[in-house]
């Protein structure tokens, strides 16, 4: 049987005509004059490595292999004033720590006069040069001097640091010369911090220093129940509690080093005493009995 493709039904409608099958079709003419689009190519079967011939060694087949694969991606920027700055920070770090202002002005600040092959030492743009001073400095010797960067990063550097020398000496030496006409400086917010921080730790010393003893004292009550005032701390069943209750004496709960103060006319009576250990007061054959004899008082200052 014919197969019947899409993009080919005009051709096949001449083939019919030329054998007389079939008359013209009305769309003949249009189809004629704008065809329909070719099919894409078919892909190809896949095909095992066991159907394909084995390939032919080359000289460039293994180099090949190793070669890196290319990046889609686009290369780093990369600023040589950025490396230089990461290596000075790096053998500089406390010129990190130095105040910077950082208020914006109206206007840019006017480049240096001295630039390029001009610039040939750090003491032409000031006795006080800052970390992109030196920066720049060294960046500047690489570019139009001609140098290899590491030997400009070290004139750089050495520049820099005499320079920084002879700023710290001189200004040491104007504020002694300074103090020695009398003026007196005011207390720096470093030294304020100092101050505030020893008096927190003088802080520290005093609360060790003060005895356990007396935060004990000024606690009114406890909730820790210490050792009472008893003979005797088995555990009974509240029998001896009830035993108590009903001769009229009633257990002190206080410290065993605190002793319990009876008013002279409600001392307990002997048996009482000798159970909770209270000292008979004078005059005990002559208390009241328990029936009618007030509550007693205890001393609850420990």
């Amino acid at each position: 049987m014919v197969r019947r493709i899409a993009s080919q039904v005009h051709q096949q409608a001449l083939r019919l005509m030329k054998g007389k099958l079939i008359d013209q079709p009305v769309w003949l003419g249009s189809v004629l004059q704008y065809p329909p689009l070719p099919l894409p190519p078919k892909a190809p079967p896949p095909r095992s490595s066991f159907d394909l011939a084995s390939p032919k060694p080359t000289r460039f087949a293994e180099t090949a292999q190793k070669l890196r694969a290319p990046k889609n991606r686009p290369s780093s920027i990369v600023y040589i004033e950025d490396e230089v700055r990461r290596r000075f920070f790096r053998d500089h770090p406390f010129e990190a720590f130095r105040p910077v202002t950082l208020t914006e002005r109206d206007a840019i600040r006017e480049q240096r006069p001295v630039q390029g092959r001009d610039w040939q030492r750090l003491r032409q743009w000031g006795r006080n040069p800052s970390p992109e001073d030196a920066i720049r400095f060294a960046v500047n010797l690489y570019e139009h001097h001609n140098l290899p960067l590491t030997f400009a990063y070290t004139r750089a550097v050495a520049q820099f640091r005499a320079l920084r020398s002879e700023h710290h000496v001189a200004r040491r030496f104007a504020v002694l010369e300074v103090e020695s006409y009398g003026r007196v400086f005011k207390t720096s917010q470093v030294q304020l911090g100092f101050e505030k921080e020893k008096k927190a730790l003088d802080t520290w010393e005093e609360a060790s220093s003060v005895d356990a003893g007396e935060f004990a004292a000024r606690k009114r009550w406890r909730s820790i129940a210490a050792n009472f005032a008893g003979a005797s701390q088995e555990w009974t069943r509240g029998e001896q509690y009830t035993a108590l209750w009903r001769k009229g004496a009633r257990p002190s709960y206080a410290p065993a080093l605190t002793e319990v103060k009876y008013p002279p006319m409600l001392a307990p009576t002997p048996e009482a005493a000798a159970q909770i250990g209270a000292p008979q007061a004078a005059g005990a054959a002559h208390a009241p009995t328990p029936a009618a004899r007030p509550q007693p008082v205890y001393n609850r200052t420990a």
